[in-house]
């Protein structure tokens, strides 16, 4: 069984990170409730800037800020884009659809779908 991952990286500012956790919670249930398999955020631990490239240098991280890199797992692509559609018409995330509500920078956030290759 090959899956579907969508993964985000996001700079999140240090005092807003319990805002954001907050978020995170309630998206993850209705991702999964929708179907989505795993739904997982995970703050920076061990991630120092690079020379040419790195998580810091892609988010173009400002002080006082923390990369967050999350992930959601899907069966298919063809779920991702059913379960995506019915989670943004979800009156629980109407937060996360307007910038100014939101507890991060999403211009500086990015994101992409993935195919899975291996799993094990």
């Amino acid at each position: 069984m090959s899956v579907y991952v969508d993964g985000f990286v996001v700079p999140v500012p240090q005092d807003r990170l319990a805002d954001y956790r907050k978020l995170a919670r309630k998206a993850g249930k209705v991702w999964k409730e929708y179907g989505a398999l795993q739904y997982v955020e995970c703050v920076a631990d061990d991630v120092k800037p690079g020379k040419s490239t790195s998580f810091p240098q892609a988010v173009k991280l400002k002080e006082g800020e923390v990369v967050v890199f999350s992930y959601i797992v899907y069966k298919s692509r063809r779920d991702r884009d059913r379960i995506n559609k019915l989670v943004m018409a979800d009156p629980r995330l109407e937060a996360m659809i307007d910038p100014k509500n939101l507890p991060f920078d999403g211009k500086r956030m990015f994101w992409g779908g993935f195919k899975g290759i291996v799993e094990m």
